[in-house]
């Protein structure tokens, strides 16, 4: 998996397919629903994290990239450092 949502979404529907398959034992597909189960807890929480992305970029792109001092000097405070839009880094050659 490479971090992409593209990543996460072909993740979730290699586990549907497996889930599907027909010739696994009742053991096997127990195990394999609640491995489902856990892919499918961790996505949510990704996805929220990228929601969570998009409207902090939407917020910054309407209202700027800081906000005027409390004295309203035109000083702009940082933006969070957790809050900060980065390009995401190239893969490491192997």
């Amino acid at each position: 998996m490479k971090n992409t949502l593209s990543d996460l979404n072909n993740a979730l529907f290699e586990a549907i397919e497996r889930i599907q398959d027909d010739d696994l034992t009742d053991e096997q597909l127990e195990k394999e629903i609640k491995r489902a189960a856990a892919v499918t807890k961790v996505s949510e929480v990704i996805i929220r994290n990228g929601e969570l992305a998009l409207k902090t970029m939407e917020h910054l792109n309407e209202y700027g990239y800081g906000r005027r001092g409390a004295r309203g000097d035109d000083n702009l405070a940082p933006i969070p450092a957790m809050l900060e839009a980065k390009p995401a880094m190239p893969e490491a050659k192997q």
